[in-house]
């Protein structure tokens, strides 16, 4: 009777420590930094993507750069 008991102890302990390892390993990193997201938006002259905040405005419309707002459209 104690060798179930004990056996039912074990398997006890071994299901709580097994739960705990799962947890652990599917948290995220507590030191992560976070990112914050930025709207991006695509250049009216050569279609490349950047965030809304490295472009150029001219005229209501994105450009990547200087020089293709000068431009204008192709």
């Amino acid at each position: 009777m104690v060798k179930i008991l004990l056996l039912a102890l074990a398997i006890w302990l071994l299901i709580i420590v097994l739960k705990r390892y799962s947890r652990s390993v599917d948290a995220p990193p507590k030191n992560t930094p976070k990112v914050n997201a930025q709207d991006m938006v695509q250049c009216v002259y050569c279609g490349v993507h950047l965030p809304k905040s490295e472009s150029v405005l001219t005229q209501g419309k994105y450009y990547c750069c200087e020089a293709h707002s000068q431009q204008r459209e192709p």
